[in-house]
Formats: structure tokens, C-alpha cells, sequence
């Protein structure tokens, strides 16, 4: 199909052809007002991505792969490019502003063009897919950065990506030290404890069906307990070190992996149990090689589940009371000397590891799970 016979490419390619003329007149005209800001032409360039953009084929099947990723990488190249000396002009003003604006529609759209690209299998599939929101996460930041600049924001409101990027690597050594705490004696082990025995402890209501319609609602019940109200008394109970930390992360998880692992372990339709008793099936041999196998899809819902709220829990319950180091420690500390930088800094070093535990989850699913109808084509 040719472009024009395709009404929908010809209007985006009009649409975004008339964009660009726009923004690149608007460019002209603020070099003109006032020559002597540095722009260069990094901007202009930046614009004339987007113009490449609107004129490329919009619909994936109307373009070969290899030219089509050859011009989403050109159009990448520019807006990038102009968006860095966007940020060397970051003022108040509606140019800045504009164009601002326009640099995050085009960035949107490129976004738009990488998500509908057919999946690919493999290595450079599974690359591809986080390649869309890596560059929406790179567009919010230089968003970010872009507004703190032009708005004038004091940094005791909301500290710049560059200030909070250069805090993290000046400050390496202490937020290793908070990592290993909150992490890896808090979060973890309260974690392994607290998912551990709700899995065991699953096993058993499924064994006996009593437990399932007494001791349940009352877990729900505690499950609903704030963990404002409850973290100081396990810093009472279990001192200022981290295994207070770690009862506060096992109260978190409990219940959510219990959950979770019961249904899955009742996921199973009567016709297989049938099938399994027809085999003369005992209930441990029907767990083993019928019912587990089946769960393994909840259980694995509940590790994810788990695997943000133990980092969540254990960074909350260090607001209590705690060592003179830790990332909740770190956060309430540096907030009362209005060190935004460094609390910045804690969150997304909190951000990152909790991502990558979660992620760490999901990949043991997709190789645990490949049989599941979830797991297909991905």
C-alpha cells in the first residue's frame, strides 16, 4: 500500500509535517528576538526528527524491519541531540515552553513507533522490549530536568536528575552500606521467612479444610492492621536492628503469599483430581504431580507481590527506630536537614533494587512456567 492510498499515513505525515514547520519557524523567530542565547542549531535539528517521524511509515507492516529501525534510530539520534541543547537554553519562557512540548509529542510518538513494532524472538526480542519504556523513562527524566532548570525550583523543593545522579555517585559507600541493611538483613530475610512459612503453611489449610474456613478471615483480618501502628511495636519487641526489621516484612508478606498459593493450589478442575484418583492417586502424589505444578503461576504472583512490599516494609519500619545507618534511617535523617539530593538519591537506589527483585522473580517464573498459556510469545 502506497502513501497515498493510505489516508491515515498521509494525515499523521501531514499532521507532523506542519508541527515541524511550525516549531522550526518558532525557532527562528526566538534566534532572531535574541541572538545572543547559545542555541546552536541542536533544537532545530531535534524538530526535523520529529518531521522524519511524521513523514516514516506510520503502520509497521508498510516497511521493511531494517529501514524501519534504521529511521527510528536517526529520529532517536536527533531528538536526543536537540534535546540537550534544549537544555542549555532552559529558561521561563513560552519559546522554551513550546518547544518543550513538542519535543515530548515527538518523544511520545517515537515511544508510540518502538511498542508497535513486531515482537521478535530471542535475545533481541526480549532487548526490544524494554527498549520503549527505557526511552519514556529517559523522556520523564529529561522532562524533569528540563522544568527544574527553566522554572527556577530550589533544590530544597526538588533537586534536578543531575544533582540527585552526581549525589549517588559521590555518595556510593553509604548508600551501600543502607543497601546491605534494609536489603540484605531486613528485607530479605524477613522475606524468605515470611514467604517460606506462608507457603508451608498453605499446604497445610489445603490439607485440612477446617483451616481454610477458620484460620483464614482471621489472617485477613491482621492482614488489614496499619503497619504504622504495628511497626513500633516490633522495634519494642525485637530491638532497633534489623530482626525488627524483618518481622515487620514477614507480617507484610504473610498473608499476601498465603493467599495467593491457596488459590492456586485449588486452581485445579474436578476432571483432573478425578483423573488422579482414578490412578489411585494419594494426596500427597495428586500435590506433587498435579496441584503444584498448577500453583506454580500464584505462587509466583505472590513472590512478585512479595518482592516490592518486603523492600517497602522494611525501609518504613526503620523509621522507628534503627542503626545509625539503613535507608529509612538515611531518609527521615537527611529530610530534617533538608538534604533532598541524598533522599532522592535513597529512593531510587530503593526504586532500582526493587525493580530488579521483582524482576529477578519474574524471569524464574518465565523459566519455571513455560508451559503456562501466559508465558507464550514472550
Amino acid at each position: 500500500m502506497s502513501a497515498t492510498t493510505d489516508p491515515n499515513r498521509a494525515g499523521w505525515a501531514l499532521t507532523w509535517a506542519s508541527f515541524a514547520a511550525l516549531m522550526v519557524a518558532v525557532t527562528l523567530a526566538a534566534g532572531l528576538e535574541n541572538p545572543s542565547h547559545v542555541m546552536g542549531f541542536q533544537p532545530v535539528i531535534g524538530l526535523f526528527g520529529a518531521l522524519m517521524l511524521g513523514l516514516g511509515p506510520f503502520r509497521p507492516q508498510l516497511a521493511a524491519a531494517g529501514p524501519r529501525l534504521a529511521m527510528l534510530a536517526a529520529v532517536a539520534a536527533c531528538l536526543v541531540f536537540g534535546a540537550f541543547g534544549l537544555l542549555d537554553w532552559a529558561e521561563r519562557s513560552l519559546i522554551v515552553g513550546a518547544m518543550a512540548v513538542g519535543y515530548w509529542l515527538a518523544a511520545w510518538m517515537l515511544v508510540a513507533r518502538l511498542a508497535a513494532m513486531p515482537a521478535r524472538g530471542g535475545l533481541l526480542g526480549r532487548a526490544q522490549a524494554l527498549v520503549a519504556p527505557l526511552v519514556f523513562g529517559l523522556t520523564l527524566i529529561w522532562a524533569w530536568q528540563l522544568a527544574v532548570q527553566a522554572l527556577g525550583v530550589p533544590r530544597v523543593i526538588l533537586p534536578a536528575p543531575a544533582e540527585i545522579g552526581a549525589r549517588i555517585a559521590s555518595s556510593l559507600p553509604i548508600l551501600w552500606t543502607d543497601l546491605v541493611q534494609t536489603f540484605g538483613r531486613g528485607a530479605l530475610s524477613g522475606f524468605a521467612i515470611g514467604c517460606g512459612s506462608a507457603f508451608l503453611f498453605a499446604l497445610v489449610v489445603d490439607r485440612f479444610d477446617f483451616l481454610r474456613r477458620g484460620l483464614l478471615p482471621v489472617g485477613n483480618f491482621l492482614a488489614a492492621l496499619p503497619i504504622i501502628g504495628t511497626a513500633p511495636i516490633f522495634v519494642m519487641w525485637f530491638g532497633f536492628d534489623w530482626p525488627s526489621k524483618a518481622a515487620v516484612v514477614v507480617a507484610m508478606v504473610f498473608f499476601p503469599m498465603l493467599v495467593n498459593t491457596v488459590q492456586g493450589l485449588a486452581a485445579t478442575d474436578r476432571m483432573q483430581r478425578d483423573l488422579m484418583h482414578t490412578w489411585s492417586a494419594g494426596w500427597w502424589q495428586s500435590l506433587m504431580f498435579l496441584r503444584l505444578p498448577a500453583a506454580m503461576p500464584f505462587v509466583f504472583n505472590g513472590l512478585k507481590i512479595c518482592a516490592t512490599l518486603a523492600l517497602i516494609g522494611a525501609i518504613v519500619a526503620e523509621f522507628f527506630g534503627s542503626p545509625t545507618y539503613g535507608m529509612g534511617f538515611r531518609i527521615s535523617t537527611e529530610v530534617g536537614r533538608l538534604q533532598l539530593d541524598m533522599v532522592w538519591a535513597e529512593i531510587a537506589t530503593a526504586a532500582l533494587l526493587g525493580s530488579a527483585f521483582y524482576g529477578f522473580w519474574a524471569l524464574v517464573e518465565r523459566r519455571v512456567t513455560f508451559w503456562h498459556p501466559s508465558q507464550r510469545g514472550r
